[in-house]
């Protein structure tokens, strides 16, 4: 009913009257304007999942630039990094249009909403678009000037750049062998866990299959990495009853990485990790959906650079551009450079990491600024 009209709505938030300061827009110029401090974020309404809402905010602001020539909205800024569970189609779209500027980013959605009952992890943005005015596509989203000079460096000016994502694995799907349930057709978790077994609480619901030490018994055993009582563990399962179905890097030594950190994005804390420690991963050594893998080496030297590459600042602070929640999904690391972690690297991966950063940072030829801000953003790893 919008198409065509004009419309004007203005919340209560404060926020509203200081961004039409900031645009120094008269009562005639917004005559033509949506302002909108806070669509519906998602839809409370739908069953099922406890813990999940669909988003619906994408959906006013298409609604929004149809009906009016200019629109400013409050909304989660998770879009601005093409993550979150907005449509990926919105995003990009929403990214590559000429006529939408950021006109204020804030890490730290409760300073925007002081009395919101909710963590709007990712931060809240607060876009506008003008149809008249080409403001140049927003393209990659980085809201520190120090770290968009360091991207265009390390990543958009590079032409030997290769992203560390393209050796960088998502959570490991592993099945139970028809052995498993020929053998144990009474296991509570085979209906509803069976064709996807790993889950992050397998040592919970599955614990009698799994041992602290490996039995005696004359069969063959596998170990997994994950979380018991809230602390890593390492167990043994027989290895006839698990089928591996990524086994790019199950048979070769890699790095496993917990899959979501606590601190979530960079800036939300004053000095952040931005991921949990990493560890070697061996051979024939899997994880549970706790963690996510990099690389399939040959060596454990090589794996051991790996990590401490991992463990770096730079690296983290790469890592940061889309990393705007707790989670590090594979794709979050595409603007982390790949390196080379043999010994005729460029990189001396014997070094102690703050040497290797030291090396990174002249490798890649950043400035004093840009090594202070990553240096005050990102907090060092053991």
């Amino acid at each position: 009913d919008l198409e065509g009209k004009e419309v004007f709505v203005l919340s209560k938030n404060p926020l509203a009257d200081a961004l039409k300061a900031h645009f120094n827009l008269s009562d005639e110029e917004i005559k033509s304007m949506i302002l909108v401090c806070n669509p519906p974020y998602q839809d409370d309404t739908q069953s099922g999942n406890k813990n999940y809402a669909s988003p619906v905010y994408h959906k006013f602001m298409e609604i929004f630039y149809k009906a009016c020539d200019r629109v400013m909205v409050i909304h989660p800024a998770r879009c601005l990094s093409n993550v979150g569970a907005t449509p990926k189609d919105f995003n990009e779209k929403f990214l590559s249009d000429e006529h939408i500027k950021v006109a204020l980013y804030e890490i730290d959605g409760k300073k925007v909403f002081p009395n919101a009952n909710v963590d709007i992890k990712g931060g809240v943005a607060v876009t506008y678009r003008d149809a008249n005015k080409n403001f140049g596509a927003i393209g990659t989203f980085i809201p520190w000037e120090e770290l968009r000079s360091v991207y265009q460096k390390v990543v958009a000016d590079n032409k030997n750049f290769r992203p560390f994502s393209k050796i960088v694995y998502g959570r490991t799907h592993y099945r139970l062998t028809e052995k498993f349930i020929a053998e144990n057709p009474d296991a509570p978790f085979i209906a509803d866990r069976w064709n996807d077994f790993f889950k992050s609480n397998v040592f919970e619901y599955a614990a009698d299959y799994f041992f602290d030490e490996k039995p005696a018994d004359g069969h063959e055993y596998i170990q997994v990495w994950g979380l018991e009582n809230f602390e890593r563990a390492c167990k043994f399962i027989r290895r006839d009853y698990i089928l591996v179905e990524n086994k790019v890097n199950f048979y070769k030594y890699k790095v496993f990485i917990p899959e979501a950190n606590g601190s979530g994005a960079l800036g939300e804390k004053l000095s952040t990790m931005l991921v949990g420690l990493p560890l070697v991963g061996l051979p024939l050594v899997g994880c549970t959906q706790t963690f996510i893998s990099a690389g399939a080496f040959d060596s454990a030297a090589e794996a051991e650079a790996c990590l401490k590459y991992i463990k770096t600042k730079f690296t983290r602070a790469l890592l940061g551009i889309l990393k705007v929640t707790q989670h590090n999904p594979t794709k979050t690391w595409a603007f982390v450079p790949m390196q080379d972690f043999g010994a005729g690297s460029d990189i001396d991966w014997r070094a102690t990491v703050h040497k290797i950063d030291k090396q990174l940072y002249r490798k890649y030829g950043l400035a004093a600024g840009e090594i202070e801000f990553i240096e005050s953003k990102v907090k060092a790893m053991a």
